[in-house]
């Protein structure tokens, strides 16, 4: 029963809420029970907070095991990253801690952030259903009140915005709640970290707690892989469908048969590839790890440093540096098979006019490598300035030979001629089929993250593969043409790979297994020399022969 406040004292006429600087008159029982709820947020939950269900209103907050857990996780460390799957009452859980932490500290600000301001609201909303329905005396007195924030008497705040950059920039928190962190564009989520963080590192009991369900290798899948790897000091909370009362194998395949496999995969089993029909295969993807890099500074991430007597190749991506899609750029160690990629370069602000040098600082350090420049479009301008104004000697040029496409060479061989390579339907597609094979045999090894998040973003539309709707493709752009250019003579010539031929040469004893179902025996005939032939079975039979002597 909900209990009935008095009007005089009602914040707004509100009679659900209690005005500021109300005196309140306390029993000795009211007084254990708050010392109880201030002491224990697992005790104030489990008795004060109310929630509404869909099948019954308003009821008292019923707690699953794990979220028990959870409660005891958030309370005791200041990170915590939660991943777990669509209507597991997250969110619940998440704000009736918050409630407790508004009601019994004081002078504490809190954000609530989700992937949408309407979320976010959402989310503040059910945290003030549960405020109006505590009992007056442990409530504390309302300043403020509305849809985005609200403010009590004791100090402590609560804000409900999108997560963007800008959402808390310039505050102060003590405790920072994401919700559904994995939907928040990449970008966005980088640019939010990097504004935010440093405030939040700057107290020594603030907290972040980020809960979500997966969706692609995106910032999410980073924060969870680096906690479970003891990489950062998020402590990692895992929730699987089956610890949800009411689901079992009956609720599965009725799920899944009123969605979708992938779509319970994505939402209930929890797994990060988000896109389907990836150009890499799913079981590949899953397996790809990353690597922190060695040296991170400016877009530029070093795994591995130049060596002495090592051949590298450069690939690079030209965007027009508005913010939209990136300029980018790998640097490969071709000195043997496996390939493997040893830095890169990602931006999406720099002007056209200054990655020129950009490429050409790391591709001098790293043994005068060769680099090939993508040219579709304001790339020609970058690839102008490396020949003509740094008259860097190993830039890779392509001739046009008609029917044969486009023709790698080190300088003009004949033919339409251009330094670098236009990415055609051809080209693209040779590419993305070389680098298919090329990732999943094992012979390219790819460390980093956010190579790692295109490719599970990359998919298949119509007859080419592209971004996934609201990601990026450029480092896969430069994992492509470099993919392109292992299957061109002159890189064979250039490095004494033929990549190809030498996974021909692995694979030939399979290849000579699925070639020939029949096996041959020799029967030691002196005048024939010929053997029978022995079948799949086990049966003998003898060949027919031509006899060159006779008609047959």
């Amino acid at each position: 029963m909900i209990e009935t406040k008095d009007n005089k004292n009602a914040y707004l006429g509100n009679p659900l809420l209690k005005r500021a600087n109300v005196s309140q008159n306390w029993t000795k029982k009211q007084l254990l029970e708050y010392s109880k709820c201030m002491e224990d947020p697992l005790f104030f939950i489990q008795n004060y907070v109310k929630i509404v269900s869909l099948d019954e209103g308003l009821v008292p907050f019923k707690m699953y095991d794990f979220q028990k857990e959870m409660v005891g996780t958030f309370h005791n460390n200041r990170f915590t990253i939660c991943k777990l799957p669509r209507q597991s009452g997250k969110s619940t859980i998440m704000i009736s801690y918050l409630l407790h932490y508004a009601l019994f500290n004081d002078s504490v600000n809190i954000a609530i952030l989700a992937n949408k301001a309407s979320t976010a609201r959402d989310l503040l909303g059910r945290l003030q259903l549960a405020y109006e329905n505590l009992p007056n005396w442990l409530q504390q007195g309302v300043m403020s009140w509305n849809k985005g924030s609200l403010e009590l008497e004791n100090g402590s705040k609560i804000l409900a915005s999108s997560t963007s950059a800008s959402a808390v920039r310039g505050g102060s928190y003590n405790i920072i709640f994401l919700d559904e962190f994995a939907y928040v564009p990449s970008n966005v989520a980088e640019q939010f970290f990097s504004s935010v963080y440093p405030t939040i590192s700057s107290g020594k009991t603030t907290k972040v707690m980020i809960v979500s369900t997966p969706h692609g290798m995106n910032m999410f899948y980073k924060l969870w892989v680096d906690a479970e790897e003891g990489r950062n000091s998020y402590i990692p909370i895992e929730v699987h469908w089956s610890e949800v009362p009411g689901r079992d194998d009956k609720w599965k395949k009725e799920t899944i048969a009123n969605t979708s496999e992938q779509q319970f995969n994505t939402e209930f089993e929890c797994e990060f590839l988000g896109s389907i029909n990836t150009l890499i295969s799913p079981s590949k993807l899953r397996s790809l790890t990353y690597k922190t890099p060695i040296q991170s500074n400016a877009g530029l991430d070093v795994y591995v440093q130049p060596k002495e007597g090592n051949t590298y190749l450069l690939t690079a991506d030209v965007a027009r540096g508005v913010a939209n899609d990136f300029s980018a750029y790998i640097v490969f160690d071709v000195t043997e098979v496996p390939y493997k990629m040893v830095a890169k370069y990602r931006d999406n602000e720099i002007k056209p006019l200054l990655f020129p040098q950009k490429i050409y600082q790391v591709a001098k350090a790293y043994n005068m490598a060769f680099v090939l420049i993508e040219v579709n479009d304001i790339g020609e301008q970058v690839a102008n300035a490396m020949q003509f104004d740094m008259e860097y000697d190993n830039l890779i040029m392509a001739s046009m030979r008609g029917r044969a496409g486009q023709i790698l060479g080190g300088g003009f061989s004949g033919g339409r001629a251009q330094l670098g390579v236009r990415t055609t339907k051809a080209v693209k597609k040779i590419g993305c089929s070389n680098l298919k094979q090329l990732i999943e045999d094992n012979k390219l090894i790819v460390e980093d993250f956010d190579t790692i998040n295109e490719l599970s973003t990359f998919i298949s539309k119509g007859s080419s593969f592209e971004a996934d709707d609201r990601c990026h493709d450029d480092m896969v752009a430069c994992l492509f043409i470099f993919a392109w250019v292992t299957d061109q003579t002159y890189f064979k010539e250039l490095t004494n790979n033929d990549i190809r031929e030498q996974m021909y040469r692995e694979n030939q004893d399979q290849l000579d297994q699925d070639m020939a179902p029949f096996g041959f025996q020799v029967n030691g005939l002196e005048d024939e020399n010929l053997g029978t032939m022995v079948d799949e079975y086990g049966t003998k039979w003898s060949p027919i022969v031509r006899d060159y002597d006779s008609n047959w």
